[in-house]
Order: C-alpha cells, then structure tokens, then sequence
C-alpha cells in the first residue's frame, strides 16, 4: 500500500512511547529511527511529538527536546499539571486528535506513535474519510484493540536494535 508520493502526518506521543520503552525495555525510544521509519520514503508533510514539561524542568530534558526538533519534529508541550494531593496528570490525546483532524485533508497516511486505546475513536474517524492509519508501537503495550483499528502495526519490538537506545549506567 505505500507508494513515494503519499502525503504523510507523524504524531508521536512522546510520554507513552517513552514509557513504554523504559518499562519493557529498560531503554529509550530512538525517535530518529522512528521518523525514519514511519516516513519510509513518502513525503512527510508534518511530524509532530506531544510532549509534557516536568515542573523542575532539567538541562537533561532540555536537551532532549532540543534532539527531537533536530530530528525534525515540531515540539507540542505542555506543563505537568499537579493537583492537590500530588496527584499528576499530562494527557495530550485530545490535542493530538485535534490536530490530525485538521490537518487530515492534507495527508494520504496518518502515522500514530502510541499504544494508547484512547485513540480508537479518531482512527475510526479518519479511516472513514480514506484515510490510511498506522501505529507504530511497542506490541507489549499497545491496545489490542488499536492494532486491529488500524491499517497498519509496525511492532517496534520487532527491531529493537534500530528504535531503542539502550540506558547508560550514570555511576
């Protein structure tokens, strides 16, 4: 189904990817690769990562942020809420939905960097106006349910040399 002049849309999910990886993997997601990927020689329209800004923001993850832009993603941040009771949240799945679906007229393929169900609702939607969607994920967590939803799974686990970067000790 891919041919070079598909107009493609890249929306990672930067907290579940991360996440993900760190807990099955004890790794980190090489988002380079990914991008790589995910565009497989079509022409990239947009790549966005939806990331969260912790409150006692680090030159580490200033650095990283600084590693996705230079890889081509247009950074969306948002501040971790904290509610009373330590409770924290940060959720970008509407933003993300919103996004796709105005930009949807310009894109052939929207690919999904996330294992998150949540985003069932959106695939159908944009399934229904021909619209190809992949996910490309980690199989372990990812919804089983998104994975059936969808065009294509790119099991991220499948190839874990290529997307991961393993974790150096800092001792």
């Amino acid at each position: 189904m891919r041919h070079p002049d598909q107009r493609v849309g890249v929306f990672v999910d930067v907290a579940n990817m991360y996440h993900s990886a760190k807990n099955l993997y004890g790794a980190r997601v090489n988002f380079g690769h990914l991008l790589e990927a995910a565009v497989d020689g079509r022409k990239l329209i947009r790549a966005c990562a939806y990331t969260i800004r912790s409150q006692s923001q680090t030159h580490e993850e200033d650095k990283f942020f600084e590693v996705l832009e230079k890889q081509g993603f247009e950074l969306k941040m948002k501040d971790l809420q904290v509610f009373a009771g330590g409770m924290k949240k940060g959720d970008w799945d509407i933003g993300m939905a919103m996004d796709i679906i105005r930009m949807m007229t310009k894109l052939d393929v929207v690919v999904l960097a996330t294992g998150d169900g949540d985003f069932i609702p959106l695939v159908e939607y944009i399934k229904n106006h021909g619209i190809f969607v992949e996910v490309m994920s980690f199989e372990n967590s990812t919804s089983t349910k998104l994975t059936e939803a969808v065009d294509t799974f790119i099991d991220l686990s499948q190839n874990k040399r290529f997307y991961l970067i393993p974790i150096k000790d800092r001792k």
